[in-house]
């Protein structure tokens, strides 16, 4: 979850880096929003969609999308001095979701992206996170010519434990995007604390 390393040469200036997920359906915004916070180049696994991935990738209601990421999006941001996010991001389609427990192994917490228009795909990224006890937030990407949903019908959509932050963002926002994952890193700190206070007592 997190790796400590000195900056300074006494070794006194230690470095938190956390590990976040961003999971969610197909063609949602996650390479967007790794890439549009992300304040080194992200790396991007994407490949162009073929033929012979159309009888098994949904595109209704993503018709302009062309690529696909097949392993993972990978960036980093610095949310103050002394603490930095190392994004990860994950593919949407059913047949990638092997990689999902890799990629989620000492992960603080997850972005479950969600556009309005296809709530349900958002349903297996929600399900597993809530199975393994990962704390995320559901960042709602509102996209031009949506309908837009307040925050507790999404909530209730998604049948989402008592708690569980919904978000409204622009996944190409930079502003946006960071503020999204400060929800995320509050919200799963105060998680894993509660959760440590209940172990020891």
């Amino acid at each position: 979850m997190v790796s400590e390393h000195s900056d300074a040469p006494g070794g006194d200036t230690a470095a938190l880096a956390l590990k976040i997920l961003v999971a969610g359906g197909f063609g949602v915004g996650k390479t967007t929003l790794v890439g549009a916070v992300s304040e080194i180049r992200p790396l991007r696994t994407e490949e162009l969609l073929s033929e012979a991935g159309q009888s098994v990738d949904d595109t209704d209601g993503v018709d302009h999308k062309t690529t696909t990421t097949v392993a993972m999006d990978f960036g980093r941001i610095t949310i103050r001095s002394g603490l930095s996010l190392y994004l990860f991001g994950t593919p949407g389609q059913d047949r990638f979701w092997f990689l999902w427990d890799e990629l989620s192994q000492g992960a603080l917490g997850a972005v479950v992206l969600a556009d309005t228009r296809r709530l349900e795909d958002c349903f297996p990224a929600v399900d597993y996170f809530e199975h393994r006890r990962i704390p995320f937030v559901v960042a709602v990407n509102c996209f031009a010519g949506a309908r837009r949903h307040g925050v507790p019908d999404v909530s209730r959509a998604l049948d989402l434990d008592r708690g569980t932050p919904v978000v409204l963002c622009d996944a190409r926002d930079r502003d946006s995007g960071k503020e999204v994952l400060i929800r995320l890193v509050e919200y799963a700190g105060r998680m894993h604390t509660a959760r440590l206070l209940d172990s020891v007592g």
